[in-house]
This record gives structure tokens, C-alpha cells and sequence, in this order.
């Protein structure tokens, strides 16, 4: 649709000029702009969010060494979508600490998508779990449709904090199902998740309050399950990212 208050084709979606003393008709820039304003408005992205970019993504100042690991991973986050959908693989996880910044990127690279025309939606894991799960109904043995299908058939699937939920044979079945139909169509998905992973390193225990003994943290494949644990390692190109100061609090140079 057009922009209404579009002051070039005054809302008709079309320019009218004269080429060799014949009227002829373009579509208006306005319809494209239009059309981007309606994608990422359809988009679902949280308020925080909706000016997350790759050019408002701070580098810390004070640390060169997590200067230099938070560069390189916004490097390959921002080349993903500057290749889509040419990529080796049509997935991105982000895996690392809470405040190292990936769900500012992850939706970075959504909005890049967004603003090319194409078509995704923003999910917080649980909340996505959450939906499917109120509309189930015992009786008829059926799903929301809408989140289900959403979550199945959208172009772009942005999942935020992946594996943010109690683990149930339900919750294990559900997002098996989610990431292996997605893997099998070749439907790009961007995830992010705080649970570390034995492939790419990270902390797997932390110091208990009963004398120091370890205690040993939960792992993405614990709260996923190993099928779908393994689709995601499959079909994604997967990002550490490096231990830094926590995103959300550090302070931000202009």
C-alpha cells in the first residue's frame, strides 16, 4: 500500500510522467517503504528493541580484548544477513552469558532481513512455549494454530533465550518439532540461548555455597533435547560469544 501522506504520488502509489510525449506510470519509492513499515510492525519485536542495530551495537572502550571478540562476532552476525539467503547454512545461533549483547544483534540481523522486504517474527522462547501451550486443548488434542504454524512456516524465526524453560516430554516434543521442520524446509532460524554447549566451550559449573564444591549447570541439549540439540548444531552457524561486561549495564560511548 501506499503512503497517504506520500508527498510525491499524494498517496496514489504511482508517479505519472511524460517520456516521449506518452504518460507512463512507476510504482512509487513510498510502496516499498510502505511495505517494510508493515513487515516489521507484523514483526512481533519487542518495544526494547525495535532500534536495535548493527550501527547502535556499542564495542566496549575499555577492553580491547572483548573489543576485539564482540567485533568479530558482530562482523559474522551482520555478514549472515548481508549474504541471506546465500548462506552455507540457513541458521544462526548465539550462544553466551546473559548482557554479552546477542539478542541486540539477533535482532539486528532480523531487522536487516526486515528492511530488504523480507518476512519474521521475533519470539521469546518461553512466551512462544507459553502460547502454544494455552491453546492446547486435552479434548481435541490440538495446538494454537497460529503460533504453531508461525513458528513452523515464518519465514525468518528469530527464538530468543532458547531453552529458557523447565524441561517436560511436551516442551522436548514441541521444539523438536519446531527445529526439525524448519531444518528439513531449509526456514532460516536465528536463536539465542544462555546454555552452554560441550562443542564450543563456555563455564560448565559453578563454585556451590556449600564449600566451594561445583555445582554443574544445566547444557543447551539438557533443555532441548539431543534431536533437536543436534538439528540446531546442523543447520546453523554457531557464535560463542566472548565473556564481557554485561551488555545492558556497561556504559556506552557516543
Amino acid at each position: 500500500m501506499a503512503k497517504s501522506d506520500c508527498k510525491i504520488c499524494s498517496g496514489t502509489g504511482w508517479v505519472v510522467e511524460e517520456r516521449d510525449g506518452i504518460s507512463a506510470a512507476d510504482r512509487c519509492a513510498c510502496v516499498a517503504e510502505s511495505r517494510v513499515d508493515s513487515v516489521e510492525a507484523h514483526s512481533q519485536i519487542p518495544a526494547n528493541y525495535r532500534e536495535a542495530s548493527f550501527e547502535t551495537f556499542h564495542l566496549p572502550q575499555d577492553n580491547p580484548t572483548a573489543q576485539r571478540g564482540l567485533a568479530d562476532v558482530m562482523l559474522a552476525v551482520s555478514s549472515f544477513a548481508r549474504n541471506y539467503p546465500n548462506n552455507p547454512k540457513p541458521g544462526l545461533l548465539l550462544v553466551g552469558e546473559p548482557g554479552t549483547g546477542k539478542t541486540h544483534l539477533a535482532v539486528a540481523a532480523l531487522r536487516q532481513l526486515l528492511s530488504r522486504g523480507h518476512e519474521g517474527l521475533f519470539f521469546d522462547y518461553q512466551y512462544l512455549l507459553e502460547r502454544i501451550r494455552a491453546g492446547y486443548s486435552q479434548t481435541l488434542g490440538t495446538s494454537d494454530r497460529e503460533a504453531y504454524r508461525n513458528a513452523l512456516e515464518s519465514e525468518v524465526l528469530l527464538l530468543d533465550d532458547l531453552g529458557a524453560h523447565r524441561v517436560t516430554d511436551w516442551v522436548e516434543d514441541t521444539v523438536t518439532a519446531i527445529v526439525t521442520y524448519r531444518y528439513n524446509h531449509r526456514k532460516t532460524l536465528i536463536a539465542t540461548t544462555n546454555l552452554p554447549d560441550p562443542d564450543i566451550g563456555g563455564a560448565f559449573s559453578d563454585k556451590g555455597k556449600a564449600q566451594g564444591t561445583p555445582t554443574f549447570r544445566t547444557t543447551l541439549e539438557d533443555r532441548v533435547g539431543e534431536r533437536a540439540r543436534s538439528r540446531l548444531f546442523e543447520m546453523c552457524k554457531v557464535i560463542r560469544m566472548p565473556n564481557v561486561t554485561d551488555y545492558r549495564i556497561r556504559p556506552h560511548k557516543n
